[in-house]
């Protein structure tokens, strides 16, 4: 989280999708970023780091934004000349931020849950949270294809 979010230079292929704060709008927004990464010609690399990024945000935002009867956005954008996708989830829990473990602990074998941003972390170049007015919240990440190598 300490680089500098990365720009996109041109006009990005965008994809944005408002689903239900479930489980199972929580599996469609994996679904849907596939999808769509594979109709714009995304490496299979970028589009399996993706699909994991996706899968934890959504998962978060149906665990920890949810609120009755709103739902979460999924926003996809892909810069075709850098490869660089990025990768927002909004919810509408603008009070909740991200819980994100101190770097020197050692992570707790018996703790259920916990370790979904780490992972993110490790996959994206870079992540991080920005409030989405008038209430929420936006998790914004970037990949980018340098790591197909």
């Amino acid at each position: 989280m300490n680089q500098p979010a990365p720009q996109l230079t041109t006009s990005p292929h965008t994809f944005t999708q408002l689903l239900s704060s479930t489980r199972r709008g929580a599996r469609l927004a994996r679904l849907l970023t596939v999808s769509q990464l594979q109709a714009w010609g995304a490496s299979q690399n970028l589009t399996e780091r993706a699909e994991i990024v996706v899968a934890e945000l959504a998962a978060n935002a149906v665990l920890h934004g949810r609120m009755p009867g709103r739902g979460f956005r999924l926003t996809l954008a892909l810069d075709p000349p850098t490869g660089r996708v990025r990768i927002e989830v909004t919810d509408p829990r603008g009070d909740l931020h991200p819980y994100i473990p101190p770097a020197d602990t050692e992570p707790d074998a018996l703790r259920p849950g916990g370790r979904g941003l780490s992972l993110v972390a490790a996959l994206a170049d870079h992540w991080d949270c920005v409030p989405y007015p008038p209430s929420g919240k936006t998790v914004r990440t970037y990949l980018s294809p340098a790591a197909d190598a």
